[in-house]
C-alpha cells in the first residue's frame, strides 16, 4: 500500500539534483525570512536560534568561492509525494505530508549552482532546536532511508527509482550522518551526497554533488558554529 509522505532530507536532495517540477523546498515551522521573535535573539545553550540568526550563518557566494551562483527559491507546488517500497519511510507520514519535512523549531536554506568544469548543485539547510530533538529527528530520517537500499518516490506524475548507501563522514561537530543517494528517472541517473552534522543546537545539512559537499562541508559547519 502507498502512503503519502514528505521524506524530508531525501526529497530535498531529490529537488536539488533533478529539479523536479514543483519540488523547490518544503514548509517550515517558522518562516526563515521572518524577523526574530521578541526575546528570541539570545538563544540558550539548548534553545533554538532565531530564523534571522540562522540566515546569517548560511554560506553565501563569497564563502563558497568563484563559480557559485545562488538559486532563487521557488514556491513549491502541492503535488503529493508518495514512497513506494520502503515501510520505514512510509511511517514518516501523517502531518509531515502537509509539507514539513523535519519538525524543528527554526530553519534556513540556500541552494547554489556551480558552473566550474561542469554544472553541479549544492544546497545547505540549517535547523535549530534542542540538541536532543535534532539528534533524534535526523537519526530517524537517516535510519529510515538507509533501511531501504532501493525504493521508489512518486512526485506528481514522476516516478523516481532511488537507492541509498551509508557514506563515510568526517569527525566534525557533536554527531554526524552521511549517505549517498542514487536517483534514476527518464533515463537519467544522478548521485547525491547528503551529510548532516549536529553542533550544539544547530543541525547543518549539506546536499548535492559529492565533490561539492566534501569541499564545502567543513566551511558550512564552521560558519554555522560561530557564536
Amino acid at each position: 500500500m502507498r502512503r503519502s509522505t514528505t521524506i524530508g532530507l531525501g526529497l530535498s536532495a531529490l529537488c536539488t539534483t533533478l529539479a523536479l517540477t514543483g519540488c523547490a523546498g518544503h514548509a517550515d515551522s517558522a518562516d526563515s525570512s521572518a524577523p526574530a521573535h521578541p526575546g528570541a535573539s539570545t538563544p540558550t545553550a539548548s534553545g533554538p536560534l532565531s530564523s534571522t540568526q540562522l540566515n546569517q550563518r548560511l554560506l553565501n557566494e563569497n564563502d563558497l568561492g568563484t563559480g557559485y551562483i545562488r538559486k532563487p527559491e521557488v514556491p513549491r507546488r502541492s503535488d503529493d509525494v508518495t514512497v513506494i517500497g520502503c515501510p520505514a519511510l512510509e511511517k514518516l507520514g501523517g502531518d509531515t505530508a502537509a509539507g514539513s519535512g523535519l519538525d524543528f523549531a527554526r530553519k534556513a536554506k540556500a541552494s547554489f549552482t556551480y558552473t566550474g568544469s561542469s554544472t553541479s548543485e549544492v544546497s545547505e539547510e540549517l535547523y535549530s532546536d534542542s540538541p536532543e530533538k535534532l539528534s533524534t529527528g535526523i537519526s530517524t530520517v537517516f535510519n529510515a532511508m538507509l533501511s531501504c537500499p532501493t525504493y521508489q518516490v512518486a512526485s506528481g506524475s514522476t516516478i523516481v527509482d532511488m537507492g541509498t548507501a551509508k557514506s563515510a563522514v568526517p569527525d566534525l561537530g557533536d554527531d554526524q550522518w552521511s549517505q549517498l543517494l542514487t536517483f534514476s528517472t527518464g533515463g537519467q541517473r544522478s548521485v547525491v551526497k547528503q551529510t548532516a552534522i549536529r553542533t550544539g543546537n544547530i543541525l547543518v545539512v549539506v546536499s548535492g554533488s559529492p565533490g561539492l559537499v566534501d569541499t564545502q562541508l567543513a566551511r558550512a559547519v564552521g560558519k554555522a558554529s560561530v557564536h
